[in-house]
């Protein structure tokens, strides 16, 4: 059994306009979504989903499909306003899709073995996938899925705050909880999150953070299901209300339907927050390059 990388990119291009967040980061001009592909391909991944919209497929398929397809199997699955809502009578209005919860499944077709859910402009490290891999293929089942966290020290921007979801890891190594802090930035004092008050939290380096890579069973695309129909009942009249992945794994784990493991990760993170995020990325990927874990050009 090989797993499944699911790519979550629909979001590409709805804030920068353009496929921007596909711009050449890398020494020979590679994404960042590359070096996952690739990652995923040197640790056993089997098939990539990626998930975009139907007004970027062609300019995605050119500049990023037309890379990765020689290399390994590829699909592609369309979220749009209304997918997966056939059984609803009477759409909402929107102005955007549902969110990550959303964008699962409308993948539902393709996703058939384990599977590991990823952001489309997050750099994870190789590390990072060759755990979640071995995890998926050996302990993956209906009922324990998995996140990769990252120390918190190693993900930071020096260019502002940034938003993580702060772990709480019980004694055996599964997650309690995850709690969104939004403004999370390094003083001279240490790293601390910043409430709309003006008090502040410590966070020391070691705490652990998600940033979305998360591995699944296909058993969990029911629940998703049975929880996007309740939210999109409760949230008809809410245009901007989105359907999170970490909502529906945190009801899983506190009505005893599912366990996640905690896999940390000593891999840096990167990923382009700010204008200024990007020399930051371009200079630790040719770093990596410059050390053999990433040829030149990478394919």
């Amino acid at each position: 059994m090989q797993p499944t990388l699911l790519i979550l990119a629909a979001g590409i291009g709805s804030r920068y306009g353009g496929l921007k967040q596909v711009d050449g980061m890398g020494p020979g001009g590679e994404a960042i979504i590359e070096y996952s592909a690739f990652d995923a391909l040197r640790a056993g991944f089997g098939k990539i989903v990626f998930v975009i919209r139907r007004d970027i497929e062609t300019e995605f398929r050119e500049r990023v499909g037309s890379r990765i397809e020689p290399h390994i199997p590829v699909e592609y699955a369309f979220q749009e306003m209304d997918t997966a809502l056939d059984w609803l009578a009477v759409r909402p209005q929107r102005v955007k899709p549902w969110g990550t919860g959303h964008a699962i499944l409308s993948a539902r077709q393709y996703l058939t073995e384990p599977f590991a859910a990823i952001n489309a402009d997050d750099f994870y490290g190789a590390e990072a996938f060759q755990t979640l891999a071995d995890f998926l293929k050996n302990d993956c089942s209906a009922s324990e899925y998995a996140l990769v966290a990252y120390r918190l020290a190693n993900t930071l921007s020096e260019n502002g705050s940034v938003s993580r979801g702060v772990c709480v890891v019980s004694p055996d190594g599964y997650l309690s909880e995850v709690t969104e802090r939004t403004k999370i930035e390094r003083f001279a004092e240490g790293i601390f999150h910043t409430f709309d008050d003006g008090s502040r939290l410590a966070l020391p380096d070691e705490t652990l953070v998600s940033m979305n890579f998360w591995g699944f069973h296909p058993a969990i695309l029911e629940e998703i299901d049975r929880q996007f129909r309740e939210f999109v009942d409760r949230n008809a009249e809410q245009p901007k209300a989105e359907f999170y992945i970490p909502s529906v794994v945190s009801a899983m784990i506190h009505s005893g339907k599912a366990k996640v493991k905690t896999l940390s990760s000593e891999s840096a993170w990167y990923g382009v927050t700010y204008p200024g995020d990007k020399d930051t990325v371009q200079a630790a990927l040719a770093e990596l390059t410059r050390q053999g874990v990433y040829k030149k050009p990478l394919w």
